[in-house]
């Protein structure tokens, strides 16, 4: 049948008989039997000791093939371990002269199942596999797909499209990975998606994958750099970012020099992993990432493109904003203003840099962003007087109250704050996680007097997955408010309900907000989150999903009949029980 043939492909070439051969003698000849011992004899295992040894055999029932195949089996590891020897020893040209050689013996073989991982081995300890085998391969799916990595490099270096095949569904998973993250059910402030190291997210399969797949060879790593360019364009998804920075780094791990040496961008981004790994810029640090960006020369401004994708991972991002926060608290201590500190201002600059990645790659115009001076004259001076407001408010908590009264919290919020979070895309990122880290720090006067103003923020940003997830994740802090109406109506109908019907992300966070919450929720406003909350026709599978399993959660609260009339109004704030922090 057609399996026979296939095993025993290429044989007739080298001049070694097969069955078909066998075929034809026994229909020509007049004594099969005869025939047959010649056969034997003629294409047999050639030792003269063995002819006496093969009766032996028959003797004890050993089949002839068993025996040939048990030999053939034992060779075939021989020639495995002899080819993996040859490309190791002696001068290369010569080692590489006897594989050549070996690969053409053997390759009209390479069809046969028995004798195929033999040809494998001899490609894949080749540097360069003659061009015409690469085209064999290429053209059979079967062979293609039984090569070795290193042959595979080989192929791909030259078939941009081909490679692009094998790389694009690992770049989808990639991105729906970092998407389960950012929605998944857990809602912690401990385990959020910043969490995990640099050193463990390179550990990812994708990572792996990409980094075996280009091994040392610069032509694929730059392939991978313009997919990740393109579809960054593409789709403005800050995740290929990320995988752009992990990428080098996990080169960087297996010290990969052939690559990491001709990245522009390899020491900068050594040295911002290694504050991503601290989640905090230090001076000595920030001197050398500031030394990295003086130091692009003229003629060489095109590493500014690179260098603002590094910057544009979210990780990177995260901690330059949090180490922004914590330099403007540092000035309020010290009675300094924000334009008096050259680290802040860095800081700034490189936020500035990675959040113009986008318009700088896709205007291919490669100069730094202009800073907004007023930014640093007024915008980080209006956060650092509500770090003052803080202050003040909480030592007149502790003062002995005379006749006046308690001071109220103040409610209104500068115009100027609102309109530079609408306006100004550096001010909208830095406020956004000012107001995480009040929330962290349980601030409910100061979350909820400074809510309004992201209703409207710049290209909505505080409607972002990542801002959401981690707001969702903060406010389990303040879980015990939820029990009043008061914080339920501005934290919902104020924020999150306004852009549900038109953002089906922020339907999906508010229901996993309450998914993790709904036991502390003041049980009228419950109510009538659970009618806006209804998903629509037009809704997705994971809104719809959310929503049966918080109505499931719903429908066990709900006590029956009997017990209502003996239970108390639950109006009241609930006794406070701390709760762990991820449940």
């Amino acid at each position: 049948g057609p399996g026979q043939v296939a095993m025993y492909a290429g044989l007739q070439e080298l001049g070694v008989a097969n069955g078909e051969d066998l075929k034809e003698t026994l229909t020509n000849c007049t004594e099969p039997l005869k025939a047959i011992e010649q056969f034997q004899t003629e294409n047999g295992v050639l030792l003269p000791s063995l002819q006496s040894a093969l009766p032996f055999l028959d003797l004890h029932g050993t089949p002839r093939l068993e025996f040939h195949q048990s030999v053939f089996d034992e060779l075939r590891e021989k020639l495995l371990e002899r080819v993996s020897a040859i490309a190791l020893e002696g001068k290369v040209e010569e080692r590489y002269k006897k594989l050549e050689d070996l690969l053409e013996k053997s390759f009209s073989l390479v069809k046969m199942p028995s004798i195929q991982p033999v040809v494998m081995c001899v490609m894949k300890h080749l540097p360069k596999v003659p061009e015409k085998k690469l085209k064999l391969v290429m053209a059979d799916k079967d062979l293609y797909k039984a090569c070795a990595v290193e042959v595979k490099r080989q192929i791909w270096q030259d078939n941009q499209a081909l490679f692009g095949d094998e790389v694009s569904p690992l770049l989808k998973q990639y991105i729906l990975e970092k998407e389960n993250i950012l929605f998944s059910n857990e809602i912690s402030v401990l385990h959020n998606f910043f969490s995990p190291s640099p050193k463990t997210r390179r550990q990812g399969e994708v990572v792996q994958k990409l980094t075996q797949m280009i091994g040392r060879n610069v032509k694929l790593y730059d392939m991978v750099l313009q997919f990740l360019r393109t579809l960054f364009l593409r789709t403005r998804n800050v995740h290929y970012c990320t995988l752009r920075a992990e990428l080098l780094m996990s080169l960087h791990d297996l010290e990969i020099n052939e690559i990491c040496n001709v990245d522009p961008c390899h020491k900068f981004t050594w040295c911002l992993d290694a504050c991503i790994r601290e989640k905090f810029v230090d001076n000595k640090r920030a001197r050398e990432l500031q030394g990295f960006l003086d130091g692009v020369k003229k003629g060489q401004e095109q590493v500014l493109g690179d260098l603002s994708m590094i910057l544009c991972d979210p990780f990177a991002i995260n901690t330059l904003a949090l180490s922004t926060i914590r330099h403007l608290q540092d000035l309020v201590g010290q009675d300094t203003l924000p334009r008096e500190s050259p680290d802040l201002l860095l800081l700034l600059r490189m936020l500035s840099l990675g959040q113009g990645a986008w318009d700088m790659i896709d205007s291919q115009v490669f100069k730094e962003p202009k800073m907004e001076a007023e930014l640093i004259t007024r915008f980080l001076p209006l956060l650092m007087s509500f770090v003052v407001d803080d202050y003040t408010y909480n030592v007149d908590q502790k003062l002995p109250s005379e006749e006046k009264g308690p001071i109220p919290y103040p409610s209104t919020i500068p115009e100027a704050f609102t309109k530079f979070l609408q306006e100004n895309r550096i001010a909208c990122e830095v406020g956004l996680y000012y107001i995480l880290h009040i929330t962290k720090q349980r601030n409910k006067n100061a979350f909820l007097r400074l809510l309004p103003a992201l209703v409207e923020t710049f290209s909505d940003l505080a409607f972002s997955d990542i801002f959401l997830h981690l707001l969702t994740g903060n406010l389990t802090l303040l879980g015990d408010e939820f029990a009043l109406e008061e914080f339920c109506t501005s934290l919902f109908d104020g924020f999150f309900l306004t852009a549900c019907s038109r953002k089906e992300n922020v339907h999906r966070h508010v229901l996993r907000l309450l998914l993790h919450l709904h036991h502390k929720v003041a049980p009228a406003k419950l109510e009538s989150f659970q009618k806006a909350l209804e998903p629509t026709k037009q809704s997705g599978e994971a809104v719809k999903e959310l929503y049966t399993q918080l109505t499931e959660k719903l429908e066990l609260r709900k006590p029956s009949p009997a017990e209502t009339s003996e239970t108390p109004s639950m109006e009241l704030p609930l006794p406070t029980v701390p709760t762990p922090a991820s449940r």
